[in-house]
């Protein structure tokens, strides 16, 4: 099984990436708990729930690596929940790094905010380019000290979703796509 984690600001592309990474490749893809937890909640987080949201997130990333898919595609993973946490709250639980460096990932793909417009959707909140190029000068910070395989991701959405479908197929040992890309 080869883990993928799609990491960095919000409105880089990590949930359409994944599905264009399930589409064109097979595996199981893991959404990013947060989203269900704010939407069954109807309220904004605070810092409280940020142990229920991490547990969240670890249970959904754990009951698919049970299942072993040959590609495991994680729209997210705790160090979203890190960052997010102390960006917000200015503390973050101490349990959550440990987990997330107990955790064996085969590649992040890092998204830059550069190159593509912020949209949002009711629950992103950083629509200023410099509040997510700090999100992201703080994961890559993070993953380079941790000596996590990580593979920046640029440019429009074109240039992303080719530099995405390349470096999965560079992952998988160059096996090509599911199907065509016309699918």
């Amino acid at each position: 099984m080869k883990v993928l984690v799609l990491a960095g600001p919000e409105s880089s592309g990590k949930s359409w990436l994944g599905g264009e990474i399930q589409a064109h490749f097979g595996g199981e893809l893991v959404g990013e708990y947060v989203r269900h937890f704010i939407d069954e909640q109807a309220r904004d987080t605070c810092y409280a729930d940020i142990p229920s949201i991490a547990r969240g997130q670890l249970a959904w990333e754990d009951a698919a690596r049970q299942r072993q898919p040959e590609l495991l595609i994680l729209d997210t993973h705790l160090l979203s929940n890190l960052l997010w946490s102390k960006a917000l709250f200015n503390d973050c639980p101490a349990w959550i790094e440990p987990a997330l460096l107990a955790r064996r990932y085969d590649l992040h793909l890092l998204l830059s905010p550069q190159g593509v417009p912020w949209v949002g959707d009711g629950q992103r909140c950083q629509p200023d380019i410099a509040q997510r190029q700090a999100f992201f000068e703080h994961s890559r910070q993070w993953l380079q000290q941790h000596q996590q395989p990580t593979q920046i991701i640029e440019g429009d959405w074109l240039q992303r979703s080719a530099q995405v479908l390349a470096a999965v197929q560079q992952l998988l040992g160059g096996k090509p796509a599911a199907c065509p890309t016309e699918c």
